[in-house]
């Protein structure tokens, strides 16, 4: 069995504990490890909060005030995309953080999302659409608690 589910966000930032929220209670529901549904939560937190603040234009009417999550889970593994209409990420070589120029400072307060969107998921694929945005994807294998509903056998 999998479960998939697609939402359409307006560029708010009370749009980002609702997309963690139904997350979260998906994987409940499901049968997910609890850790690792928190891991999934957290890289997702941080992916809506990058398309909030850099995901497009301000105008009500305007379609890049919005921005898209769809997350699968299939089988042993979870795949979370979050897509928006802004100028997408500068061009980087290799991974986002390995060679990020310069690195983000840890006293910061922006600019480690991505940085740790990678250490909480297995995969990560940042994907730049001249003229439509930004997706940003994550997988991460999935550990089921005894009794899991969708637990693979």
């Amino acid at each position: 069995m999998s479960i998939w589910w697609s939402l359409h966000l307006r560029r708010d930032a009370a749009s980002v504990p609702l997309a963690r929220r139904l997350l979260l209670g998906t994987m409940e529901t499901a049968g997910v490890d609890p850790d690792i549904s928190y891991d999934l939560s957290v890289a997702l937190s941080e992916a809506c909060a990058n398309a909030v603040e850099h995901g497009g234009g301000q105008g009500c009417g305007d379609a890049s005030a919005a921005y898209r999550v769809t997350a699968y889970l299939d089988g042993e593994k979870c795949r979370i995309e979050v897509a928006d209409s802004g100028p997408g990420f500068p061009v980087r070589r290799g991974g986002q953080c390995a060679h990020a120029t310069p690195p983000p400072s840890p006293t910061a307060e922006s600019g480690r999302g991505l940085c740790l969107i990678e250490q909480l998921a297995d995969h990560v694929h940042v994907r730049n659409r001249p003229g439509r945005g930004a997706v940003v994807s994550f997988d991460k294998i999935l550990k089921w608690r005894e009794g899991a509903l969708l637990k693979v056998s």
